[in-house]
């Protein structure tokens, strides 16, 4: 993976691995082993916004080998679901945008300081994990 994408962007490629080579049975333990594959700082590992992102586009059955369900916990992560779901429907309508940053994509999306969230929508669709 190139350095465009932080530790989550990372992550996230690296979990849907994990799921599609069948490794782990949820997303969320798939995340769990794969953030601390690409960071070995506790707070970077515990970050709730990029799971939540990723687990909600897990959710919303738009990672490829990964079936829809019910990944989340709490209703509150339910917000960056919304957001990545938001980004990968921009994506979609205009490609293009995956030259843009994660703060330009955020932007499009929201208009309030991102925390990884784009970082997590723009890897997997550059890895192609992203059902289109």
């Amino acid at each position: 993976m190139t350095n465009r994408y932080n530790q989550y962007g990372q992550a996230a490629v690296k979990a849907t691995e994990l799921l599609t080579d069948k490794k782990h049975k949820s997303p969320g333990d798939a995340w769990d082993e794969a953030i601390k594959e690409s960071t070995e700082k506790e707070n970077s590992q515990n970050k709730s916004c990029p799971r939540s992102a990723f687990l909600g586009l897990c959710e919303a059955g738009l990672v490829k080998g990964v079936p829809p369900g019910e990944y989340l916990k709490k209703s509150s992560k339910k917000l960056n679901k919304g957001y990545a779901v938001k980004a990968v429907s921009k994506l979609i309508e205009n490609p293009k945008l995956k030259d843009n940053s994660p703060k330009e994509l955020w932007e499009l999306v929201i208009s309030k300081a991102h925390d990884s969230q784009m970082d997590v929508v723009l890897a997997l669709w550059e890895k192609q994990k992203i059902k289109r």
